[in-house]
Parts: structure tokens; C-alpha cells; sequence
């Protein structure tokens, strides 16, 4: 059967083998959403990979090629729009477009972060926990305006935002909470998967409550490779067909 379209999902990378794995099952979840004969999905990191991503990108090109893809979408795994998603990436991309057949076209859609759904996403996961207060905390960015995305689901769902890397931390935050009067926080870590940052995360909130012992703090996992999270991936690409054409 002739397949038109692949798709690969980019992540950073990670020494920790979770992210991995959880990569490998986001793109088995989401070949099993998407069209028959559209459903070649695979993977690829920008760091901590045998391969830099330019030979991964120009490996599942040739692979899918084979099978008669004519177009492969490359899909950024990316929650925030720092210099990885806005300079990294497609710059690897431009390398590999260099030697790829001209019988496939390839395309970079946004990152995932940039779409509005994301939001909706994030709210639905936010109600399931009760809290005076909830704080997103991500991984944060020193690229200028790469924060705004998460400003914005932060503002739409009456959260606050920390950060793991840059101001404001989340001990700051937590501590401004605590002043105002709030007694039950809720964490909800903005990364996609589990790994050596979430661990970190989990260790910081065990300190905080210990430091903060009258405190209510509860620690929600990370976005994950539910089924509901691979949909989200497939709105998001028929979306920006939209867009695409």
C-alpha cells in the first residue's frame, strides 16, 4: 500500500531512558489514531543521540521513502518557543534537506506548544485536582518572548508560573503564595515526560513540605503518553493542514 505522508516527532533528548521509551509509546499511540496508509510515525531527538538529528531526520526519510512516502511532516516536541525549537531544529533540518531525495518533501510544522489546544489540554488535567492555588512550573528560557505561551495557559486557567531554570523558582513562587494565604498548592510540571528534571521536581516539593509543613502541596505528573495526549497531537496536525494545505 502506498503510504503519502509520515511524521516525526522531535523531543530534546535525554541520557534518562524514559523519555525514551515514552517517545517510542506516543508514536505507537498516534500511528494507531492516524489514516490508513498515513500511519508512519517515528522518532527523533536533538540531543543525546548516537546520531545528530540530521542523520536521523535523513535515515527515517529513506526508510519511509521506500514504502512510498512522498512527504514527511517533522512535528517539534517542544513546549516553549527557546533557541532548540527556533534555531536548533531547523538548522538540522536545513542540513538534511541538502542531501534528502527530491522525491520527498519535507515540512516543519510549529511546536507542539504553539497550539491552542495545548491550553484546553492542561485545564482539563488542572481540574481534576482541588487547591487554593496551582502553579505550572516549565523548564523556562533566556530566548526573549519564549515564555508568553505558557504565560498565556497560566492566565486562562487562574494559574501562576515557575520555572525550573530561570526566575521565578518555584521555592520563590511557592513562597509568595504562602504569604498571600494560600494553603493548598498544586504543582503541575509543564514537561512531556518523566525523567531526571521531573525526579528533581518531586525531591524540591518533599523539601517544600517539610519547610512548609501546615502546607497542602500535591505534585501532578507530567503531560505524559496517555491516549488523550497522542489525539492531541492528531488535532494538532489536521489543524495545521489547515493552515498547510
Amino acid at each position: 500500500m502506498q503510504s503519502n505522508t509520515a511524521y516525526l516527532l522531535v523531543s530534546h533528548g535525554s541520557r534518562d531512558p524514559r523519555p525514551d521509551m515514552a517517545m517510542e509509546q506516543l508514536a505507537r499511540l498516534l500511528s494507531e489514531i492516524l489514516p490508513q496508509g498515513e500511519n508512519f510515525v517515528g522518532v527523533a531527538t536533538l540531543e543525546a543521540n548516537i546520531q545528530p538529528l540530521h542523520l536521523q531526520i535523513q535515515d527515517f526519510a529513506d526508510r519511509v521513502q521506500a514504502f512510498g512516502c512522498k512527504n514527511l511532516q517533522i512535528i517539534p516536541l517542544f513546549l516553549l518557543p527557546g533557541f532548540h525549537v527556533m534555531t536548533d531544529v531547523p538548522a538540522e533540518i536545513a542540513i538534511a534537506q541538502e542531501v534528502i531525495s527530491a522525491g520527498i518533501i519535507m515540512e516543519l510544522r510549529p511546536y507542539i506548544g504553539s497550539y491552542p489546544g495545548l491550553g484546553k489540554f492542561v485545564a482539563r488535567m488542572m481540574m481534576t485536582v482541588k487547591a487554593d492555588v496551582s502553579i505550572i512550573l516549565a523548564h523556562g528560557s533566556r530566548r526573549a518572548g519564549s515564555h508568553a505561551p505558557v504565560e498565556s495557559i497560566a492566565a486562562s486557567v487562574g494559574a501562576v508560573t515557575a520555572y525550573w531554570s530561570v526566575p521565578p523558582s518555584l521555592e520563590i513562587r511557592v513562597q509568595e503564595l504562602i504569604a498571600a494565604g494560600d494553603q493548598e498548592i498544586a504543582i503541575f510540571p509543564y514537561f512531556l515526560f518523566t525523567g531526571g528534571i521531573t525526579d528533581a521536581i518531586a525531591l524540591a516539593v518533599e523539601t517544600l513540605k517539610l519547610q512548609f509543613p501546615s502546607v497542602s502541596f500535591q505534585l501532578a505528573p507530567p503531560l505524559g503518553t496517555s491516549r488523550e495526549f497522542a489525539d492531541l497531537i492528531w488535532d494538532f496536525i489536521k489543524e495545521e493542514d489547515k493552515v498547510f494545505g
